[in-house]
């Protein structure tokens, strides 16, 4: 039986937004003040991501951050505040997960045919990308410096950057902070597999979201997650792609091997107060494997679900909320 509303159904209307961003779409269902202005929500929400993608991709020859990877070494680069608060907590990330969710792999993303400078794997960019990461420098949370006072950064060491692993949570985050601006209580912001969840839905129950069944090809759904004033994403094996003859490479990036993940994960989800954290935790238990993936994210309190291939079959392993798995 549906919970009684949280405030007057009435007063209240279902609103259905959509746009284009980052080489994909995002999506925003909310229950909105009947009152609320569709079309200069659906123009904030879409200058919110495009502000986003301006200064984070590494498609986008003007962004901020390909200034920053172009900048010469030690000189301080300014930065709008919006990237210096997404670098601040990938290079805790990477901190804390040991390496294993690393900003600074963006050579190898264009090596291995993931970014703009390569469609296929290149072996020679591949072996130059290797030898960069493993030439002798600090570890990236340690090779970039930031200034957050300033706003600006500079690097120690010859990093390329790349924000892929959290900037679409990032970006789902800002929409809900948007959302929350034109007085939206009730909302499901999403984009790709980044999703955050805004209250309940106005009659007072949660959010129901599909975990993806990981397979190529076709989408199914392997269960429902139920969301609340929380966040969730999920990181694949299954999605993006390139084939190196009989190999399927994964575009997660493993910077500690030089190559992309092969660990038998086909999946993580993770759960999180914010998206861009659910975003950046998941790559990370990605990368790290069940193994050590597992052990971090029992250190930390992390809720996190993964899914493991086994032959034909699929494995589930899961903490927190997921722990029933």
């Amino acid at each position: 039986m549906p919970k009684t509303c949280s405030e007057p159904c009435a007063a209240l209307t279902r609103l259905h937004l959509h746009g284009p961003t980052m080489a994909t779409r995002w999506s925003v269902v909310c229950d909105a003040p009947a009152g609320a202005d569709r079309a200069a929500l659906q123009a904030a929400l879409q200058a919110t991501v495009d502000r986003v993608d301006a200064q984070m991709s590494p498609w986008k020859p003007g962004s901020d951050l390909l200034r920053l990877n172009h900048a010469p070494l030690d000189a301080w680069v300014d930065l709008p505040a919006e990237i210096l608060q997404v670098l601040a907590r990938a290079l805790e990330v990477c901190r804390l997960s040991g390496g294993a969710f690393d900003p600074a792999v963006g050579a190898l993303v264009d090596a291995w045919g993931f970014g703009a400078a390569h469609a296929v794997p290149d072996a020679r960019a591949i072996h130059a990308a290797r030898a960069a990461h493993a030439a002798p420098h600090p570890p990236t949370h340690e090779a970039l410096e930031l200034d957050l006072d300033a706003n600006r950064a500079r690097k120690a060491a010859p990093l390329q950057l790349d924000l892929c692993g959290i900037a679409k949570g990032y970006a789902v985050d800002r929409q809900c902070a948007v959302l929350q601006q034109h007085g939206v209580r009730h909302a499901l912001a999403a984009l790709d597999g980044e999703l955050r969840a805004l209250g309940p839905q106005a009659d007072g129950q949660p959010w129901a979201v599909a975990l993806e069944r990981p397979q190529q090809g076709r989408r199914s759904a392997l269960g429902v997650i139920e969301l609340q004033d929380l966040a969730v994403a999920t990181s694949g094996d299954y999605r993006r792609f390139v084939q190196a003859g009989p190999a399927r490479l994964a575009h997660s990036m493993d910077a500690r091997r030089g190559a992309p993940v092969n660990n038998g994960v086909a999946s993580v989800t993770v759960l999180a107060a914010s998206c861009m954290d659910a975003d950046a935790w998941a790559t990370a238990l990605l990368v790290a494997g069940p193994g050590a993936g597992l052990a971090l994210a029992q250190r930390l309190g992390l809720e996190a679900l993964w899914l493991l291939r086994r032959g034909d079959d699929l494995v589930q392993l899961g903490l927190g909320r997921f722990g029933g798995a």
